[in-house]
């Protein structure tokens, strides 16, 4: 490892990570010593792997389908003693393993989830549920678990903990918690690992058998997806493989691992060769959320504090130190829909979010117009192509909309002319303002140096020109009774980057406040290759979306270059990451700069959106990420939320949340960022 790559940086244990896996291992019927052997080959692989926590499938010491061998004493010997030699084996080993095992307590025998770190058998989880119905017929042999509590079980000449009040919690990893359910307990009404959640659990793992039948997989995945969502977790479920006995039944080996409600990872199904399902959880980011939702205590008080009565088994076990990369899936763009197959559906309800509270804002004014100002860039055609969809649901004429292009001292002849075709392609009022003559008077006025002919381009003759459109709106709404729809959208509110009061950071209306930069660019794109509007509508958005984002408030140097936003502040896609995982799970600035890292290193690796342009693909250095990322914390904590606070309404449209003062995010105005940018510079190297 190279001496920069030996920076606590890198190692993700170091930001909150664990990596777990869910492993189908080879299983042979009723052979004990086979799955034994089998367990423990995957055991090693996942070690070779850096695995910290790794869950196997119910019963896999004697595979599960043995019938009434489960009773036979030999049998019942023999996987005790195969315990005994997992046991001594995982000292040498990174991985807890939860294995699956039937054990006998007090006449009874149960079947259970073990848990083995670093050379002890750490505890036994029963299994609560246990399914007697259709092809199922486990009360003939175990004994139901979920009243089991407070007890020990003798294991091997050894007292362990035994029962379904069981956390396990990591002495080395912090947030690493983990809860062990076993297959039907997954599909009872009330899933044990809702008590373990709110036991502090952040890992919710099920060892499961679980035939495979038509339908079931879908099931399973809708379980799993809906229990981590529930509980705020990460759920790694795992069932039985091929070499299960196949006399009635089939298996499939199905392993999953889901947080949040995210799909992390999944196993390749049917497979003959053993399988090892690895994905890297974010456990501190499910404690960040459970922070921010106070229903997930409110329920844990409902259900009598279970981290009270519920037992912590504390373990030492060695994870793996440095850089061991990270194994999830990191998306460039959080806000914008990446589901391939929910594509459409995603993207037209983001899309309708905003048109329908246009149209309940209309409904409610009664207004007789709505005036929008039409730069040629962006946000201006995003929000005018949603109030155009809004007049043609109310079954209003799109003359209803009054677009105003206003040249100012540095509008290119492109934007002004694609503002035009817009204009006339969406079929609008459209006309135009020269701001030139108000803004020279304003200049002169207050005795401005570019009113004596000199070249001064400040923010004082940038906010005059964008004040003056403003105003120039608001007159217009009041002549024509209507009402201003503002066009500034959800990254230039988290950068600061309007024009306060009198300037596009006011409007009678934000349709775009809710949604950032990235995708609004991807919605144009969307609706430009769709069937949203015509092919001339169409043909113009597209040159819009391959123009140069700039406010125009500057004229070209002598070499022709216009004035550049992202330039300026950065690009938009490293802000929009940043803002997603700042604003919505509040991490920490070395965190947000080791996963853009991640996402963001090589064009090659990861997933795109679908249909994103290759000339578009980018890719930054850590030194790049970590410099825009001071300026953003800068920005966005110490600069900006004296504009954040006085926004006017706008529907908010991601799961990611909003920047209006009335809903996701309140702030002091007059914040320091001095504790962001110390965190910055302690935790991540300059290069």
């Amino acid at each position: 490892m190279t001496e920069a790559k030996a920076h606590p940086f890198y190692a993700m244990h170091e930001h909150g990570f664990v990596r777990v896996a869910t492993s189908t291992p080879h299983v042979r019927t009723a052979d004990v010593a086979f799955n034994r052997d089998a367990v423990l080959a995957e055991a090693r692989r996942a070690h070779e792997a850096h695995v910290d926590l790794l869950v196997f499938p119910e019963l896999c010491l004697s595979s599960y389908a043995i019938d009434d061998l489960h009773l036979q004493g030999a049998m019942i010997e023999a996987v005790e003693a195969a315990i005994a030699d997992i046991v001594k084996a995982s000292a040498g080993l990174s991985p807890v393993m939860l294995v699956g095992a039937a054990l006998m307590h007090k006449g009874r025998l149960y079947n259970c989830a073990l848990a083995i770190a670093h050379g002890h058998l750490l505890g036994a989880v029963p299994k609560s549920y246990l399914p007697n119905y259709r092809e199922f017929y486990e009360k003939r042999w175990f004994a139901s678990g979920k009243a089991v509590r407070g007890q020990t079980i003798r294991v091997n000449g050894q007292d362990v903990p035994f029962g379904v009040d069981l956390v396990f919690a990591s002495e080395v990893l912090p947030h690493f918690r983990f809860f062990a359910e076993i297959c039907e307990d997954f599909w009872a009404a009330t899933p044990p690992s809702s008590l373990g959640a709110l036991a502090g659990a952040t890992i919710l793992c099920n060892l499961s058998a679980s035939n495979i039948v038509i339908g079931k997989s879908d099931e399973r995945h809708m379980l799993c997806r809906s229990q981590s969502a529930r509980t705020a977790s990460a759920y790694v479920y795992c069932a039985a493989g091929h070499g299960e006995s196949t006399t009635d039944l089939a298996w499939d080996g199905q392993g999953v691992i889901y947080e949040l409600g995210d799909l992390m990872a999944e196993s390749e199904r049917f497979s003959l060769h053993p399988e090892l399902c690895v994905a890297d959880v974010d456990c501190e980011r499910i404690v960040m959320d459970r922070l921010r939702i106070p229903t997930f205590n409110d329920a844990a008080e409902a259900a009598g504090c279970p981290e009270e009565s519920f037992r912590t088994i504390r373990f030492r076990h060695a994870p793996h130190g440095g850089d061991i990369g990270l194994v999830r899936p990191v998306g460039r763009f959080p806000f914008v829909p990446d589901r391939a197959e929910k594509l459409d559906a995603d993207c037209y309800e983001a899309f309708n979010i905003q048109v329908d509270g246009l149209m309940r804002r209309l409904e409610s004014t009664g207004a007789k117009s709505m005036v929008i100002g039409i730069s040629g860039g962006l946000d201006s055609t995003h929000a005018l192509i949603v109030a155009a969809r809004a007049c043609d649901r109310l079954g209003l004429p799109r003359t209803f909309i009054r677009g105003y292009t206003m040249p100012g001292f540095a509008t290119s002849d492109d934007t002004k002319g694609n503002a035009w075709k817009l204009m006339r392609a969406v079929g609008i009022t459209a006309e135009e303002i020269d701001i030139r003559p108000a803004a020279t008077r304003m200049l002169e006025d207050i005795g401005h140096a570019f009113a004596d002919g000199q070249p001064v381009y400040d923010v004082t003759f940038e906010n005059v020109q964008a004040g003056l459109r403003t105003d120039y709106l608001f007159r217009l709404a009041s002549q024509h009774n209507g009402f201003v729809v503002g066009t500034g959208d959800l990254s230039e509110l988290a950068l600061g980057w309007c024009t306060y009061g009198v300037g596009d950071q006011m409007s009678h209306y934000a349709v775009n406040a809710g949604v950032p930069k990235t995708l609004i660019q991807y919605l144009i794109r969307w609706c430009a290759r769709g069937d949203q509007f015509d092919a001339a509508t169409d043909e113009v958005l597209l040159a819009i979306l391959d123009t140069e984002i700039s406010p125009e408030l500057v004229p070209a140097g002598a070499d022709g270059a216009i004035q550049s936003t992202e330039a300026k502040i950065g690009p938009y896609e490293l802000n929009d990451f940043f803002l997603h995982h700042v604003m919505r799970f509040g991490q920490k600035p070395s965190k947000v700069t080791f996963l853009a890292w991640h996402a963001w290193r090589d064009t090659a690796a990861g997933d795109w959106p679908d249909g994103f342009p290759e000339d578009r693909k980018n890719q930054y250095d850590l030194a790049t990420i970590r410099s825009w990322l001071e300026k953003f914390l800068r920005r966005f904590f110490a600069f900006s939320q004296f504009k954040r606070s006085a926004i006017p309404n706008g529907p908010k449209v991601s799961s990611g949340g909003a920047l209006s003062p009335r809903g996701d995010w309140r702030a002091p105005s007059d914040a320091s960022a001095a504790v962001w940018l110390a965190e910055l510079d302690a935790r991540v190297p300059e290069e």
